[in-house]
């Protein structure tokens, strides 16, 4: 049977978009800044693939093989890498719905609402009538900063804090133990139903943490997004996907299998192990602490450490790679900790594809991440008419 593997590889991204000064986001070029930034990480498996080239990296003596061949210093010798780097296409934003829809075949036509002065009156006072309390907050902040900031009054009064971002999101955050989990769940389900146009938000976020305000608040791994429905893409028509990380959540989980969220690096590796030994043909992973924990934070140094510990998690997949499997690595959008901004930057995507029928290829840059639905489209048989298949 034959199977493809999809790992995004969460705000990994690059380098600066064609179109990036339309975001503010000119220079940026998120893995190629780490790498110079730390001067070089350790990553033989993705310098292998194509992954640091295509973002890139050139100096990469003692990575590559003397031949500088693509695939030398992988576990298996049969393995070859077509690498590159894709243009998004959609206007809709810079942020992981937006990517990973267009890896689907979603191109997206209009941008999504974003707030940079906070939610309208009337949309708030919506809100606070559904929930029956008062909110804090409601402007753009960074989600750590925003809790350091108001985490002792929202737990003095029990009103949840909202903010967003640069991104079209509607962020709420509650203290666990002072407002339960599944409360949390339901406030986000009401902003869902009351965020349509004009105010067609596209994620609603919630943000559970836990601490005080002397020891200092932490988030807790029971994030949980609230998408806007998708359109049709491909996953509903292979069905039956196996998604690890946020991807079902991306996708309002239409099409994939009922599992349970992992939420780290770490967890998520452990459930590619599980993904592979099942019958699953495809299988769509995001590993997001590159983006969430270190490009959010503006955190090169730990950025680089887990590149360096998802190299270790790529090398065990690529032990198990048949030769009826592909492997594709990408990326969602950029999020460079090197610049002033915590927010994703526009830029161009690593697009690797890695296998065993098909010769080694550095094909530069190409328009669209459709071409990741694409290229797994044709490895499945899936008929399917939306990008360019990166193996033909």
């Amino acid at each position: 049977m034959r199977r493809a593997i999809v790992i995004v590889l969460d705000g990994c991204g690059a380098g600066e978009a064609p179109d990036a000064a339309k975001f503010g986001d000119q220079g940026s070029a998120t893995i190629k800044h780490v790498w110079e930034q730390v001067g070089g990480f350790h990553a033989p498996n993705l310098a292998a693939c194509g992954y640091l080239s295509a973002c890139g990296i050139t100096d990469l003596k003692g990575l590559l093989g003397a031949d500088g061949n693509a695939i030398p210093v992988g576990p298996s010798e049969n393995l070859r890498a077509r690498y590159g780097r894709l243009q998004e296409m959609s206007i809709g934003g810079k942020d992981s719905v937006t990517g990973h829809w267009e890896m689907m075949g979603i191109v997206t036509d209009q941008p999504f609402p974003t707030y940079p002065n906070g939610f309208p009156a009337e949309l708030m006072t919506a809100f606070e009538k559904e929930i029956g309390t008062k909110t804090l907050g409601n402007k753009p902040a960074s989600g750590t900063a925003i809790i350091a900031e108001l985490g002792a009054e929202h737990v003095k009064t029990g009103y949840p804090i909202v903010y967003t971002s640069a991104d079209s999101v509607f962020q709420i955050a509650c203290h666990e133990s002072f407002v339960s989990v599944p409360r949390l769940y339901e406030m986000c389900e009401i902003a869902r139903r009351l965020c349509v146009p004009p105010n067609g938000v596209q994620r609603i976020i919630a943000r559970p943490f836990t601490g005080d305000a002397e020891k200092g608040f932490t988030r807790t791994g029971n994030r949980k997004d609230f998408p806007m429905p998708p359109p049709h893409n491909l996953v509903d028509e292979i069905g039956d996907v196996f998604g690890i990380g946020p991807v079902p959540d991306l996708f309002a989980k239409r099409g994939f299998r009922d599992t349970t969220r992992t939420q780290n690096n770490s967890e998520h590796a452990t459930r590619m192990t599980e993904a592979l030994k099942s019958d699953a043909r495809f299988i769509f992973a995001n590993f997001e602490d590159f983006d969430m924990m270190y490009g959010h934070r503006n955190d090169p140094t730990g950025f680089a450490k887990a590149l360096e510990d998802f190299d270790v998690t790529l090398g065990a997949i690529l032990t198990q790679l048949t030769a009826d499997d592909i492997l594709l690595l990408t990326a969602d959008h950029g999020n460079d900790p090197t610049t002033p901004s915590t927010d994703h930057s526009r830029e161009f995507v690593p697009g690797c594809v890695i296998g065993q029928s098909f010769s080694s290829k550095a094909y530069g840059d190409m328009e669209g991440m459709s071409a990741i639905g694409a290229t797994v489209a044709a490895w499945l048989a899936v008929d399917w008419k939306i990008g360019t298949d990166l193996l033909t």
